[in-house]
């Protein structure tokens, strides 16, 4: 039979023939305790708040499952991307050169005493990861297109700063493969659109992972996330096995399609990592994974988390005890049809959305007809046609040249910004923009909404049509301190006119109540991207269903672990998949319309 590394080796080859399924991590002796690493992360500890060699606040509260970066505008440590070179200072990796490399390998040795597995090199917080260690991931994302030469020397710097890490782990470890993070995705979409991914990552990388390859190691790349407009590229560049391959890219038809240019490691998402999960629900669970893509080669089932182990103690066992099952039965190419990708390929609108964005600081083009000479109707479609394509200073211009012809600012607010948004959200969800296009245009609709503000204030005495159409707390529930989607709700909320009362990160309970009855909500948000976290939410429900102050409250969850089925189980009254989809169902409630 074949040791887990010879496995590993044949997966590689085009036309390799494993003789098993290898389970999850088998075959990497996985090391994590070199002098580099040592020397960035070794000041982690749970409980603590500290910062890392780079100077960015490092967040580890006791009840969490692992340490996460806090950026926000008082911690970020590139106070301005015009000048990153006075804040970015790359950890001074010479005083590792001295470290105990010998004991490392030795320590490696005894962990595989028979040398069956790779010794795998640990390398976390990618190039992408790291700019937005550096800066707020919402002004990474704009950056690109609002600096791009900046951001290309930033991003320059740090992949300088890794090979330097790099050359000098394998010279100390003397790695059989390397195992690089960088996540550029959610699980239904990338963070950026693939061309603007292939502008700014793609080349950086094929460096990094040219200089890897050519000193004969392995290299996995870890990125839970959809990644099917950019699976090509990957193996392009130099990739050899895509860890934390999600269920969501419809593994597949991806394995079909690759033809075993890159092995997937994967497969197995947090939807089967709770505490409550039986361990029939997860064998099943594990079992159509194996039967769907392990016929197809090339194909490693794993948790898709970035190091080995499942956070709950329980599922691992039933992972590795189905692999084992599957290996001793025989078994046979599966001829199901695959389901589609969620994420629907991009298409082309007429008109919007399918462009970038232009920069902000783009100049405002005159409307062919004049000034002035638009219809109240023509400044509301020019209004909502500029904020789709980002130009804030055309939304700007715009918008005072309509309260100048007197278009009624209410209707600028409703049937321009709030119509543009809502597109955008459309756009969003189909797959047509991404993130950085959002945010974009989130940015003319505050900008805009700046110059409405006087003139809706000035008719709010006599007026009720001014008020926000509901007030909503948002947050993430306690134990999780992930805010890229929540802030991403928010954003679409407010361009929908509701009032969002942001109430941060590791959100307990009692705080979420507490607000509502402060804030008169009418909604209620819980979002949550860890399994560990979830639970969180039913105490949210609980809690609220308690209290006759918030008999009226509705309550909407959401997040990457997060399902329907979950939703109905705990008692809330709605769950969303996407920001986009959320702020659609917030407006369905307030307006009375929901179903039953």
């Amino acid at each position: 039979m074949m040791t887990p590394k010879e496995l590993f080796l044949e997966l590689l080859k085009k036309d390799g023939r494993p003789d098993r399924i290898l389970r999850q991590y088998e075959a990497l002796n996985m090391v994590m305790y070199d002098p580099i690493n040592t020397y960035l992360r070794g000041n982690r500890v749970r409980g603590s708040v500290s910062r890392d060699r780079w100077g960015t606040v490092i967040d580890f509260p006791e009840d969490a499952p692992g340490a996460m970066p806090h950026v926000t505008e008082e911690t970020k440590v590139v106070k301005d991307i015009t000048r990153w070179r006075e804040f970015a200072k790359a950890p001074d990796l010479s005083v590792c050169a001295g470290g105990d490399w010998e004991a490392c390998r030795e320590k490696a040795r005894a962990m595989d005493p028979r040398g069956e597995k790779l010794v795998t090199g640990f390398m976390g917080t990618g190039i992408f990861e790291q700019c937005h260690f550096l800066i707020p991931f919402t002004d990474v994302l704009t950056y690109l297109y609002e600096y791009p030469r900046e951001m290309h020397e930033l991003i320059d710097y740090i992949l300088q700063y890794r090979l330097r890490y790099v050359k000098m782990l394998i010279d100390g470890l003397h790695p059989d493969a390397i195992l690089s993070h960088d996540d550029w995705g959610a699980k239904d979409a990338l963070f950026f659109r693939p061309e603007m991914w292939r502008e700014f990552f793609k080349e950086p990388y094929r460096t990094f992972y040219g200089y890897i390859r050519s000193r004969g190691v392995i290299t996995i790349h870890h990125s839970d996330s959809y990644l099917v407009p950019i699976l090509d590229d990957m193996a392009e560049i130099g990739i050899q096995v895509w860890q934390g391959a999600l269920p969501e890219n419809d593994i597949p038809t991806q394995l079909r399609r690759m033809r075993g240019s890159m092995v997937f490691m994967g497969g197995i998402g947090a939807a089967v990592d709770r505490q409550d999960a039986s361990p029939e629900e997860i064998r099943s669970y594990v079992s159509r994974t194996l039967e769907t893509c392990c016929p197809l080669g090339h194909f490693i089932p794993s948790i898709t988390y970035g190091v080995p182990g499942a956070v709950y103690p329980q599922v691992d066992p039933v992972i590795d005890e189905t692999i084992e099952e599957y290996n001793r039965s025989p078994h046979f190419p599966h001829t199901t049809a695959p389901l589609p990708a969620r994420r629907r390929r991009s298409v082309p609108l007429p008109g919007a959305g399918n462009v970038p964005a232009a920069p902000a600081d783009a100049p405002a083009s005159e409307p062919a007809r004049g000034k002035h000479a638009l219809t109240p109707e023509e400044y509301l479609k020019e209004i909502a046609s500029a904020l789709r394509e980002g130009k804030k200073k055309r939304v700007t211009a715009l918008t005072a040249r309509a309260l100048d012809a007197g278009v009624d600012p209410r209707s600028i607010l409703s049937d321009g910004l709030v119509a543009g948004m809502t597109a955008v959200g459309e756009d969003f969800s189909c797959g047509r923009v991404f993130v950085p296009e959002m945010l974009m245009a989130a940015r003319c609709m505050n900008a805009a909404t700046e110059l409405l503000k006087p003139r809706l204030a000035a008719g709010a005495s006599e007026d009720t049509d001014n008020r926000p159409a509901g007030t909503v707390c948002l947050g993430t529930v306690k134990g999780d301190l992930h805010d890229i989607g929540k802030n991403l709700v928010k954003i679409m909320m407010e361009g929908q006119g509701l009032h969002v009362v942001d109430l941060g990160t590791d959100v307990p309970a009692e705080s979420f109540v507490q607000a509502a009855v402060d804030h008169h909500a009418d909604i209620i948000g819980c979002s949550a991207l860890l399994t560990t976290s979830m639970d969180e939410m039913r105490q949210v429900v609980r809690l609220v269903r308690a209290d006759h102050r918030l008999d009226n409250v509705k309550i909407l969850v959401g997040g990457a672990p997060v399902t329907q089925e979950y939703c109905d189980e705990i008692g809330a009254n709605c769950y969303t998949e996407d920001a986009a989809s959320a702020a659609r169902a917030a407006a369905v409630m307030l307006s009375g319309e929901e179903s039953a």
